[in-house]
């Protein structure tokens, strides 16, 4: 995928600014919820969970360019916590 590509994942009709900022990148987001850990267990795969974070463009572009998506999409479910949502889980 070049950086071109714009995709859609799950995250596109969030409301949170914050996740809509991850909306377009490849990895198969899903938001917190006890769909997406049953989804998980279902899979039997690990969470591979953000719990807010921000990178350059070019750390972004590594990820995307180098596929390491793909290998996150299949491995694992990705959860993605907004920043200011579930502030518990960092504490």
């Amino acid at each position: 995928m070049d950086n071109q590509t714009k995709i859609s994942n799950r995250l596109a009709n969030s409301a949170s600014p914050y996740l809509l900022q991850h909306a377009d990148n490849p990895i198969h987001w899903h938001t917190w919820s006890p769909a997406a850990f049953a989804e998980a267990r279902e899979r039997d795969v690990p969470i591979f969970l953000s719990s807010g974070y921000s990178s350059c463009h070019w750390c972004h572009a590594r990820l995307w360019n180098m596929g390491i998506h793909s290998n996150i999409n299949a491995s694992a479910q990705s959860v993605v916590k907004g920043r200011y949502k579930k502030g518990h889980v960092l504490k």
